[in-house]
């Protein structure tokens, strides 16, 4: 059985316009200082988008193939191998079965994921993996995932990825500084390590579990935008707490705000718990409505995810022939 998904439904999540780089903004407390944030009203509006919204059939499968251009797949275990970094980038380049991708009419269409993403020592083999891929090459650094380590070991950590083929680094902040208040130690940290990266994108991993309110959630995104990150990213996924709807409403919000503020557009990075079709839908729902679809394309919201890609094919699988197929045809490698 085919099942083609029609140009039209694809070509409207494809509305891509040049990005210009957030340089960051001098630090100013009057950006920030006031902001307060009524958890309870944003936390009906998360679980809104759900019942107010139904995305079936074509245009399900179209947001679907959407979804996993925005992913970065993500391996971050202690026992990876450079054989399973290879397998994750091989998965990253050609994400769909050559049957799938036929019973979908896509024909010499071609999507990938965003990018893949590792700890340093698996940079090299991964890098030799993608190599012309277009896929991005993304290395947590900083001390990830408690970002305790000195501040000089941190930026040399970035340094060290950069160099070795990382076009986008993971850093994460220093959680003491949000919850003390430090609002300027945690701004110099931020842009000390923009400054590490280079022409390296910066994605800021914020971990929400651990900053104890959506105030300082809101508040620690706008200063990390002000030091110039290139995305704002909810979780390590070593949380017990990672992405929820309403921190990342929260974080959105603040996308929001500061781009009426400055003009630039800031990317966003929900990673851990989302792990199938149906929230990953919840969240491209929220974006669109928030920030509007400019931000649905690669370089303004990616998924750190490494289960949702199965999950996805599994549903595509079923809009074609209306069965669900086991898990295990779907490995990432």
């Amino acid at each position: 059985m085919t099942q083609q998904v029609s140009g039209a439904a694809v070509v409207a999540l494809h509305d891509k316009q040049t990005l210009l780089r957030n340089p960051g903004v001098e630090f100013d407390t009057d950006c920030f200082a006031g902001i307060q944030v009524n958890r309870s009203a944003t936390e009906r509006r998360a679980t809104s988008y759900g019942s107010r919204r139904s995305i079936k059939q074509e245009q399900q499968a179209a947001w679907l193939l959407k979804a996993i251009t925005l992913i970065d797949l993500t391996t971050l275990s202690g026992d990876d191998t450079e054989a399973r970094v290879r397998r994750l980038c091989a998965k990253a380049k050609h994400p769909l079965s050559q049957g799938l991708r036929e019973q979908l009419a896509m024909g010499d269409w071609q999507i990938s994921t965003a990018a893949v993403c590792v700890y340093h020592d698996m940079l090299t083999a991964a890098a030799q993996a993608l190599a012309g891929s277009g896929v991005h090459l993304a290395a947590v650094s900083t001390g990830f995932p408690a970002g305790l380590s000195p501040l000089p070991l941190r930026l040399k950590e970035i340094e060290y990825s950069v160099a070795d083929g990382a076009d986008e680094i993971d850093i994460v902040i220093s959680r003491r500084q949000v919850l003390q208040g430090n609002w300027r130690a945690l701004y110099d940290e931020v842009k000390a390590m923009r400054e590490a990266c280079g022409e390296a994108h910066i994605k800021t991993i914020l971990a929400t579990g651990e900053l104890g309110t959506l105030s300082n959630v809101a508040k620690a995104s706008m200063v990390c935008m002000m030091a110039g990150a290139d995305f704002i990213k909810t979780s390590t996924g070593k949380e017990s707490t990672n992405a929820t709807l309403p921190v990342s409403l929260t974080m959105v919000r603040a996308i929001r705000d500061y781009m009426s503020m400055t003009g630039y557009q800031v990317g966003f990075k929900p990673a851990g718990g989302v792990s199938d079709a149906k929230t990953a839908l919840l969240y491209m729902t929220m974006i669109k409505e928030e920030l509007g679809m400019r931000w649905l394309q690669p370089d303004l919201f990616r998924f750190g995810a490494s289960s949702l890609l199965g999950d996805i094919e599994r549903q595509l699988d079923h809009y074609v022939s209306g069965y669900y197929s086991a898990a295990y045809r779907h490995s990432l490698g």
